[in-house]
């Protein structure tokens, strides 16, 4: 009896790599390295990505060039610029019947671009940052993968999607079925509220409470910002029940006071940020943020430096890698 191949689907195909970043680097090595080796990589002119994909022993183009070589793309440069790559760069030079793969729904849930009738347009998301997509695959591991068909042009769109997945590692853990609608509110929703910006609002406002209080800015940063990693890695290992039983009846007691209170309290912040996101107007307000030239996030970039809660993480992490005052 003949073995099933998991990336049967994929073997036959030419694929384009499209961005060198985090995803894209990532998912060219772990394909190239499960065997997949048909593979170029499509950059913009002056890419400074350009010399190490070539020394990692891709072949590079630019985004026209592999567009028209391949018969399935993976669009992985930053999404807010997919609109662009597709009406400048593959729409015009793709051959019929190209597959589009998208590590996020974020740009065609919202419209930055409306594929060829003819083509397959699939979803094949790895759920994580873009490095944790190679770091986990070279310890044998892999991220959990999802994958979703919004066109099925070919009637082989959702082979290609499994077998991409398996591709990059996602096989091992886990993969399962979403559509590009629940990936990208999901995805937004969770970078916005608790990933990111809430992560990052409680240890800026908490910092600045404690430091008002007179506590020093070393020690607020330990126990409001340091610390995060160790109740993260414990939820990530135990679940939220384990991180619990892990750390002392204080903490927790007081830690669920504050749970309640705060759950309470966010609720409506909640709520307006998943209207946003499932209206669209998210969306429409980082799309006008990049097209003129993204003002607002240069601004807040520029005053990271400045902030005292950066200031004294500057100073700890300084020391901790053996650093003096």
């Amino acid at each position: 009896m003949t073995s099933h191949d998991p990336l049967a689907a994929l073997r036959s195909r030419k694929l384009a790599i499209v961005g060198y970043g985090n995803h894209g680097r990532s998912h060219a090595l772990n394909l190239r390295d499960s065997g997949i080796t048909d593979i170029r990589v499509g950059l913009r002119q002056g890419s400074p990505s350009r010399a190490k994909a070539e020394a990692e022993g891709f072949t590079v183009g630019t985004v026209a060039e592999v567009a028209a070589w391949a018969d399935a793309v993976s669009i992985l440069a930053a999404d807010e610029a997919h609109a662009e790559i597709w009406e400048n760069d593959i729409a015009p030079n793709r051959p019929a019947g190209q597959a589009l793969l998208f590590c996020h729904g974020y740009s065609i849930q919202y419209g930055l671009l409306d594929p060829a009738p003819d083509a397959d347009i699939i979803l094949a998301a790895a759920k994580g940052p873009g490095g944790a997509v190679r770091t986990e695959y070279e310890k044998g591991r892999g991220l959990i993968g999802y994958w979703a068909v919004q066109r099925d042009a070919s009637g082989t769109a959702r082979d290609l999607a499994l077998a991409y997945l398996e591709g990059i590692g996602c096989g091992r853990v886990g993969i399962f079925e979403t559509t590009f609608e629940e990936e990208a509110v999901s995805d937004l929703f969770g970078e916005q509220a608790v990933l990111v910006g809430g992560l990052v609002a409680l240890a800026k406002a908490s910092f600045q409470r404690l430091t008002a209080a007179g506590v020093s800015p070393r020690m607020a940063y330990i126990d409001c910002v340091h610390e995060m990693k160790y109740l993260a890695d414990l939820i990530h290992d135990r679940g939220i029940e384990g991180m619990y039983a892990a750390i002392s009846d204080t903490a927790e007691f007081g830690a669920r006071l504050c749970e309640t209170e705060l759950a309470e309290a966010l609720g409506p912040d909640f709520d307006r940020l998943m209207d946003n996101i499932r209206s669209g107007r998210f969306a429409e307000n980082w799309n006008g943020e990049h097209r003129a030239g993204a003002p607002r996030m240069k601004a807040w970039r520029a005053g990271d430096r400045a902030e005292p809660v950066e200031q004294a993480g500057r100073e700890l992490r300084a020391r901790l890698k053996g650093g003096r005052d």
